[in-house]
Formats: C-alpha cells, sequence, structure tokens
C-alpha cells in the first residue's frame, strides 16, 4: 500500500486548473485549481488540495465537507447565515447541503475531504 506524501502543501506547486466557479458572482470570475488524491479504501468519499483566486461564488454541495484552511483568507456567508471569516490555519465543518456565498479576499488553498452522499432508501 502506497502512502501519499505532498510536502509542503500551502506551497506545493504543479496544480491542476479546475476552470473557472460554475456559480461566479464577481468578474473576472475566480478560478480554480487542485489535485485529486486518489485515496484506497475511502468508499465514496473524495479528497485533495483546491485552491481559488480571489472572487466571489455560489456553494451548494449536497456533500458535507471537512476542511483545513493552508493559505489566504475568505468569508462564506451562509444562505440565512451570519458571514464566517476563514483563514490560514482553520479546519471547517460544513454540513451537508450547506449554501451559501463565498468570498474569497486572498488565494484560498485547503485541504478537503468531501464525504459521500448516502444512497436514497427505494
Amino acid at each position: 500500500m502506497n502512502i501519499t506524501i505532498l510536502p509542503q502543501t500551502a506551497t506545493l506547486q504543479g496544480l491542476e486548473s479546475q476552470g473557472p466557479a460554475a456559480r461566479p458572482l464577481t468578474q473576472p470570475p475566480a478560478q480554480f485549481s487542485g489535485i485529486d488524491i486518489d485515496l484506497v479504501g475511502a468508499g465514496g468519499n473524495a479528497t485533495g488540495i483546491w485552491e481559488s483566486t480571489p472572487g466571489r461564488f455560489a456553494r451548494h454541495l449536497p456533500n458535507a465537507e471537512v476542511m483545513h484552511i493552508l493559505a489566504g483568507s475568505c468569508t462564506f456567508t451562509p444562505t440565512d447565515g451570519s458571514p464566517q471569516d476563514f483563514r490560514a490555519g482553520d479546519t471547517v465543518f460544513f454540513p451537508a447541503h450547506t449554501t451559501g456565498e463565498w468570498h474569497v479576499h486572498e488565494t484560498l488553498r485547503k485541504v478537503y475531504v468531501l464525504m459521500a452522499v448516502p444512497a436514497v432508501a427505494a
């Protein structure tokens, strides 16, 4: 079994372009990049490194998410909630179906784990 090590992840070079934000609220739209990590035994969970350039964009994922901010700063305003500031060193836990608005102030980089969406019983 191979263990994946990403040395100095906060400054790691070579992230792959993932294109612009799907729901941009500013122009030009924030640009995303990252690395998806194939973690054996993670089931349907997904993990990797993600980065966003400054900008504002909408968020709606069905997945619960755990993230650790490696670099940068942002404000996340949940739908019908108060703005919350995140910066390098913070660990954040998003419940499933969290919606709201990201406002990335300085290029944001995070380690993330997206939890698999449970199957709906028929």
